[in-house]
């Protein structure tokens, strides 16, 4: 997604959430023999979640004789709206989730999700989707990521990998960078040979990504738990902090980014990056299936930014149940089919991550590398998340801050206090401080 990751922008529903709240009925009971589910969900036909959602509907169907209607929404529709949907007659059985403590937090704490406990201890899951991966599907009573209830289940992971034109690099002899500094290096190489190695936009979420990943190549376990979990005062004098924005600034005058970026949206970028426009592109491992398939032309390989301390990810979307769902029961057993080795083996091999699969049944080579690194940093709790999911008012307001650096109207020293500003107030809107 491209657009669609990091926090949903709940701000504008909340006031009408307060008063949909109280009208709501939260015992909703399953009706008897429905001829299909409603699924609401927003990820590209030809993500690998999607070719193994709809894998789990054959063989849901194939038992069950129930049929999943699939309905795909915009980011934008689910984030902004979507709240308001499941507190009315129009909630689906099941949904997609962005997860974080200002969107299934946030939706946890108003009631309007279903308390997945039962089903988690009737069918296991909790062996299948372990550490990291159950972390952000997990929260407290305030709606903070990694309590004890269950809000949702983490079907599929993701992390921002750098994504490499290897026809590119090789038509101007340069070598696939596998140190921080080649990588550096490689981009002045493009820059002298006429071409802007590094494909970002900043209408949406590319800058802000490319940026917490300079963040994460150099941040510690506390600065991690300090911003998303309020465990103590983030350092905003840190060189965590101040190196990966000006590193961000220096890219632009020279030229590793192109100044056009502030036109340019997250599908822009892509197609970019699929036509061979760009030799760099960082982005996220739910567009890998995407290039399996439609990247022809050339080769490519992909790897996190070389000595990157963390990686910028986690267990993918939720699959949540809506509280006014009819169907809770059976929403449960296609949620359990999502997670059966047959459907998490065939994800593997669509260009996904699975989050319970068979690394022997995993064939294609490109999927088992992308899952072996991603094993690799989540084994060892080394997954940054994304920077808004500490609070739902960061999704805008950051990539906000990176399009006026991108513009020139403000510099690093004024992006980085901006960032600040609105950390700090969209914190204190989700009741906390820092």
């Amino acid at each position: 997604m491209n657009i669609r990751r990091g926090i949903a922008t709940l701000a504008v529903a909340a006031i009408s959430l307060t008063t949909l709240a109280a009208c709501g009925n939260s015992s909703a009971q399953d009706e008897d023999n429905p001829d299909s589910l409603s699924f609401w969900y927003y990820e590209e036909e030809d993500a690998g979640q999607t070719q193994a959602w709809k894998k789990a509907a054959e063989l849901f169907e194939k038992e069950t004789g129930v049929s999943i209607k699939f309905e795909r929404k915009s980011f934008t529709q689910i984030a902004q709206n979507g709240s308001q949907f499941l507190n009315s007659d129009e909630a689906p059985d099941l949904m997609e989730s962005n997860r974080g403590n200002g969107s299934a937090g946030v939706l946890s704490t108003m009631g309007l999700l279903t308390d997945l406990g039962d089903y988690v201890d009737q069918y296991g899951w909790d062996k299948k989707v372990t550490g990291s991966n159950a972390e952000t599907a997990k929260y407290d009573e305030n709606g903070i990521m990694g309590g004890d209830t269950w809000y949702g289940m983490s079907s599929y992971a993701e992390f921002q990998r750098v994504y490499y034109n290897k026809d590119l690099f090789a038509k101007y002899g340069i070598e696939i960078p596998t140190t921080y500094d080649e990588f550096v290096a490689a981009c002045q190489k493009f820059v002298d040979a006429g071409v802007t190695p590094i494909a970002a936009d900043a209408q949406e979420y590319g800058m802000m990504w490319l940026w917490w990943q300079l963040v994460s190549k150099n941040a510690d376990s506390t600065f991690m738990n300090n911003w998303h979990l309020y465990k103590g005062k983030v350092d905003w004098n840190s060189k965590t902090l101040t190196n990966a924005t000006e590193t961000i600034g220096d890219w632009l005058d020279k030229g590793f980014i192109s100044k056009n970026a502030t036109g340019m949206k997250a599908e822009d970028t892509t197609q970019a990056f699929i036509k061979g426009e760009y030799p760099i592109y960082q982005t996220g491992t739910w567009n890998q299936g995407r290039f399996a398939k439609q990247i022809n032309s050339f080769d490519w390989t992909a790897a996190v930014m070389p000595e990157s301390e963390y990686a910028v990810g986690c267990a993918g979307n939720l699959l949540v149940i809506p509280e006014r769902s009819k169907h809770k029961d059976l929403s449960a057993k296609f949620i359990n089919y999502v997670l059966s080795d047959e459907v998490q083996n065939y994800l593997g091999n669509a260009g996904g991550i699975p989050v319970a699969a068979d690394p022997n049944k995993i064939t294609d080579e490109k999927s088992k590398a992308m899952i072996e690194e991603y094993n690799s940093y989540a084994s060892a709790n080394k997954l940054s998340y994304y920077p808004d999911y500490a609070a739902s008012s960061l999704t805008d307001a950051i990539p906000a801050s990176f399009q006026e650096l991108v513009n020139g109207t403000k510099d690093t020293t004024a992006v980085l206090k901006d960032i600040h500003s609105k950390y700090d107030s969209g914190v204190e809107e989700m009741g906390f401080s820092n």
